[in-house]
């Protein structure tokens, strides 16, 4: 071989070398550098295989949101506990500690409502008969005017278009038919339907002056609540004037506040029980021609709610005495008329958008006096136990101690709310109970809340606030169309009730966005 073919061998084997090198592991090959006068030849693109792009199913998504929001340092010292299902199919698409007990608060009426429409129905209505005991002398009935209650809820200002008072025209209206103009005697209670104390098991004292907090019985006027209007005088250092209302004339009120020159302060009014003397005590300062307004609840709800009927008898023309019955052989008792409230469907919204504490509590002694005989608060939690036990829910997963949620003794599990809801969601209510619930965006207790959000005008859920306890509860549609149910409830943190809220929110909203088909893969 000649020195110049080996030569010319040796250089196109190097030059090889020197390409398939430059390759590396990228399997490109690296063009030689281009002599001069010569265009290099284009080398075409290597095609690499890329494995599809799987996306993340919906309970991938939710699981990693909520994980990062439990995690967080806010909740260090704080408990969640979540569950979420998709009601179309059972799936679980999210659970944390959804089989511990938490503090409910409000998140409590929905086994409230759910048992009572379970026992009660939504047909139902409260029934409170008006009886007189005695004798008619023509215009004059001289005995006393009964009233046998059974805890209707609708006597409010909410239910008759701002007049609770309107509720006993009606008993007007069949006094005057049968030419009774006067009463001797007066407005009586006849029967205890709720036995025993007027306010939940384990409630704080501080509430029990407070609208939410009001005393409930069979008799329950305007939700037990009332308000103190306190107006300052035209003069410096003379006495302010205060009115009770919806009932004017009671309680009584004394005042022991001072009429002040105007300044930027504004009033310095307080309002309080005086337990001695049986009225409310209004103390402080308030600027000349200033008001305030005070919201209280009624202690007693039977004395206010008798209070009530006799003011507006007599703002009718029919007097009342209210003397002692004349003691007669002639003494008959007959009913004058029956006062029937609402249905059941049309009050549930009027407890659960607003969250009304009385209600709750009145609609858990009714579902006890009805299904057992008695109304007191322990025969109410028995019939509501047995309940829950229809719904697979046991003492394990729930301690049941009143109504409203009111207490600090309700303890419940995500899960128990869950089974609940879906309980409702399969039950011939269905739509009412849902639709009876805060709609996000829209009204209710949520009405702020989510709003241009994918579940605003379609998350249909409960709030429940306590110190220290914040809740929600309900349903979801997804984006396609899939009913979601969820629990979510925090206990014992400290930061403001708004990071409770926005962890919530954006879970929520989160499953309204998303298609929740096939995300269980």
């Amino acid at each position: 071989m000649s020195r110049e073919t080996f030569m010319s061998r040796e250089t196109s084997l190097a030059s090889l070398i020197l390409v398939v090198g430059a390759m590396g592991c990228a399997g490109r090959p690296v063009r030689p550098a281009p002599t001069a006068g010569h265009r290099p030849e284009p080398i075409p693109p290597v095609m690499v295989a890329v494995p599809p792009v799987v996306p993340p199913t919906a309970r991938e998504i939710i699981t990693r949101i909520a994980d990062s929001a439990v995690a967080s340092p806010t909740w260090r010292n704080a408990r969640w506990g979540m569950l979420i299902v998709d009601a179309t199919t059972g799936d679980t698409l999210f659970a944390h500690d959804a089989d511990k007990l938490f503090m409910p608060a409000s998140n409590q009426k929905l086994l409230t409502t759910a048992i009572a429409l379970q026992v009660l129905g939504p047909d139902y209505r409260w029934k409170t008969s008006i009886v007189l005991h005695g004798v008619q002398r023509g215009q004059v009935f001289r005995g006393d005017l009964g009233v046998v209650g059974r805890g209707d809820p609708s006597v409010s200002d909410a239910m008759h278009t701002g007049d609770a008072m309107a509720a006993f025209d009606p008993i007007a209206d069949a006094l005057m038919a049968r030419g009774i103009t006067r009463i001797t005697g007066d407005v009586v209670s006849l029967g205890d339907a709720f036995v025993g104390s007027t306010t939940g098991f384990g409630w704080e004292i501080d509430d029990n002056d407070t609208p939410s907090g009001a005393a409930v019985d069979e008799l329950l006027f305007n939700e037990g609540l009332l308000h103190v209007v306190v107006r300052g005088a035209a003069k410096a250092g003379k006495k302010p004037s205060a009115q009770t209302t919806p009932t004017t004339t009671y309680p009584r009120v004394l005042i022991d506040a001072t009429t002040r020159l105007a300044s930027d302060s504004g009033a310095r009014i307080e309002a309080s029980y005086d337990s001695v003397a049986a009225a409310i005590h209004v103390t402080g300062t308030i600027p000349v021609g200033d008001s305030v307004r005070i919201s209280m609840s009624y202690r007693h709800p039977g004395d206010a709610y008798r209070s009530a009927l006799r003011e507006r008898l007599r703002s009718r023309g029919i007097k009342l005495d209210g003397g002692s019955p004349v003691k007669t052989t002639a003494v008959r008792e007959d009913t004058l008329t029956t006062l029937e409230s609402p249905t059941l469907r049309e009050v549930l919204p009027m407890l659960q958008k607003p969250s009304q504490n009385q209600i709750a509590e009145l609609f858990f002694r009714t579902a006890g006096l009805v299904a057992s005989g008695s109304g007191d608060a322990d025969s109410a939690r028995a019939v509501s136990v047995r309940t829950l036990a229809t719904f697979g829910i046991s003492n394990e997963h729930a301690a049941y101690r009143d109504g409203s949620g009111l207490s600090r003794h309700d303890y419940v599990t995500p899960r128990a709310l869950v089974r609940v809801l879906d309980a409702m969601h399969r039950a011939p209510w269905a739509d009412l109970y849902r639709s009876a619930l805060p709609l996000a965006g829209v009204d209710g207790t949520i009405a702020n809340r989510m709003k241009n959000s994918p579940a605003a005008n379609n998350a249909s859920a409960k709030t429940g606030t306590l110190d220290k306890a914040r809740s929600l509860s309900g349903y979801v549609n997804s984006a396609d169309g899939h009913v979601v149910i969820f629990s979510m409830m925090c206990n014992s943190f400290t930061v403001p009730n708004r990071e409770v809220e926005r962890v919530q929110d954006l879970l929520v909203s989160t499953l309204a966005g998303l298609r929740i088909a096939n995300s269980t893969r």
